[in-house]
């Protein structure tokens, strides 16, 4: 009775705004201690645990050279290189926007902070162009969060650290789906300059883009430095961290010297601050999060769901709706720590990949922060431009529809996500007769079932313990009424490994009778 008052005590703590570690806290140790009676030190012990995570380092290190490129010029930079090189296109001052945008954000880590540093400085650039207020606004306002699935975003960290899936391999996942949603704009862009005749269009200036280019040119590098690095295997999340803010420190105040020495203390005293925050919901969301898995919540979570939810399809639509109402009610810190501990072994039961999910799980928090009626980038728009929160509804519903076109297409072609870093097996069962089995597929290495599909084929993306090596797996076929088999198979980063699998029916007794005689 008393851990039932407790919670209760808890969950209007929540509602009345005290701080997410509190809660996490709160509920950790009403959770072990009333609950489960097993000492709170495991707590600590978590908190410990979680200080030695390799990814972990990175947080602070990206957060400040992201404090530090707010500070400078480099928004402008990076909008003027952007469009000096794609404003001569149909709709290429958007796309300017969208490619300048997307790199402060995963930069920054923050798209409210995007629409803030830059709005001012696009808003006339694109109206100057001819394109109205209202898809300006709508842009503007949409695009701040796209980065949010490119390197060196900290919420691709946040969710690799909680999710324990690996950082690198989230940060090539995020790209092609990222590219793909710059891409549905742009060519939503070229449609409406287009359609609308009092637009312009630049000339491309070779003079122009040299000097963009050689101006923001340490800037400009940085994004696919990392990511090629990160790609090759050469450096992992931590190191990329490292190089980040050493390269970003030199550029910006001894290249560019936009930012004077005696500003630094201060940058990195406020970035601090914001680091201290994740650190102190995380240390103890990990305590929560293995109370949760002490009391089998995510198995029973899985049970119940599996009562009425059969397939995959219908899980990840069901999971989309979910997740799209986390990202309107939550800010992404709060719901990846929240939500992810919960989601991901029930996702992984339903044959989701971590990876996959985790590129699902940002995209769906990026729309729920445009969606009416809380989302938190429609305020801030609203703020930043003096509109009324309505006019903002409005205007970002085409672009919110862009979103939801894109998320269909990632969640429903995990190829996009995976291809880069996993190896794919796929086949088909078939009976000595050469009929079609279903079968169930068991990789003991993963700890993982898949079920084929009703005709007896597959595809199945398996990580690979290093990505610059092939890696041997033995997988294990089961069927009911047809013998087990046994098959090893080699996957390659971004191959496919083509298997067709023969499966005897098993011996009947009647059947063993009649081969004695």
């Amino acid at each position: 009775m008393l851990a039932v008052f407790l919670l209760i005590i808890i969950f209007l703590l929540a509602f009345s705004g005290t701080p997410l570690f509190i809660i996490m806290a709160l509920g950790a140790l009403v959770g072990f201690h009333f609950i489960a009676d097993v000492n709170i030190a495991i707590i600590i012990q978590e908190a410990y645990r979680l200080a030695s995570a390799p990814a972990l380092i990175a947080i602070p290190l990206f957060t400040l050279a992201g404090y530090i490129l707010a500070e400078s010029k480099a928004p402008e930079r990076l909008l003027r290189f952007t469009r000096a090189y794609f404003g001569w296109l149909p709709g290429g001052i958007p796309l300017a926007i969208l490619a300048a945008t997307s790199v402060f954000t995963a930069l920054t880590g923050a798209s409210g902070v995007t629409i803030i540093a830059l709005g001012g400085l696009l808003m006339p650039i694109i109206i100057k162009a001819g394109y109205s207020e209202k898809f300006s606004i709508g842009l503007i306002t949409s695009t701040g969060s796209i980065g949010l699935l490119f390197p060196p975003s900290l919420p691709i960290i946040l969710y690799g650290i909680i999710a324990q899936a690996p950082v690198n391999e989230l940060f090539i996942a995020g790209i092609i789906p990222g590219l793909l949603i710059i891409t549905i704009f742009f060519l939503y862009s070229v449609g409406i300059s287009l359609k609308v005749q009092t637009i312009k269009f630049e000339k491309f200036n070779a003079k122009e883009a040299l000097q963009a280019t050689k101006e923001g040119l340490f800037e400009v590098l940085l994004p696919p430095f990392i990511i090629l690095g990160i790609y090759t295997g050469k450096f992992t999340a931590a190191e990329a961290a490292t190089i980040t803010v050493v390269w970003v420190i030199i550029a910006e105040t001894i290249i560019y010297k936009d930012i004077k020495l005696k500003d630094f203390p201060k940058i990195a005293k406020e970035s601090m601050l914001l680091v201290g925050a994740i650190f102190a919901i995380l240390g103890m969301a990990m305590g929560f999060t293995n109370f949760l898995v002490d009391q089998q919540i995510p198995q029973k979570l899985f049970e119940f769901s599996k009562r009425y939810i059969e397939s995959k399809l219908t899980f990840l639509i069901v999971l989309n709706s979910f997740l799209l109402i986390c990202g309107m009610l939550m800010d992404i810190f709060s719901a990846i720590v929240v939500v992810v501990p919960l989601i991901v072994p029930v996702a992984l039961a339903y044959g989701v990949d971590p990876v996959h999910l985790g590129i699902i799980f940002l995209t769906n928090l990026e729309i729920g922060y445009l969606t009416p009626p809380v989302g938190i980038n429609l305020f801030i728009s609203a703020f930043r431009f003096g509109k009324n929160i309505i006019y903002l509804y409005k205007v970002v519903i085409p672009f919110i529809t862009l979103l939801l076109i894109c998320l269909i297409i990632i969640t429903y072609v995990p190829n996009l996500s995976l291809k880069f870093i996993r190896g794919v097996i796929e086949g088909k069962i078939l009976s000595e007769k050469g009929e079609p089995v279903s079968a169930v597929i068991k990789i003991l290495e993963l700890r993982q079932e898949f079920k084929t599909k009703e005709d007896g084929t597959f595809r199945i993306f398996l990580p690979l313990p290093d990505l610059s090596k092939p890696h041997k797996y033995v997988v294990f076929f089961t069927s009911e009424g047809y013998q087990g088999n046994v098959t090893e198979v080699v996957v390659k980063r971004g191959k496919s490994a083509k298997i067709f699998v023969k499966v005897k029916e098993e011996e009947t007794p009647e059947s063993e009778e009649e081969g004695g005689r």
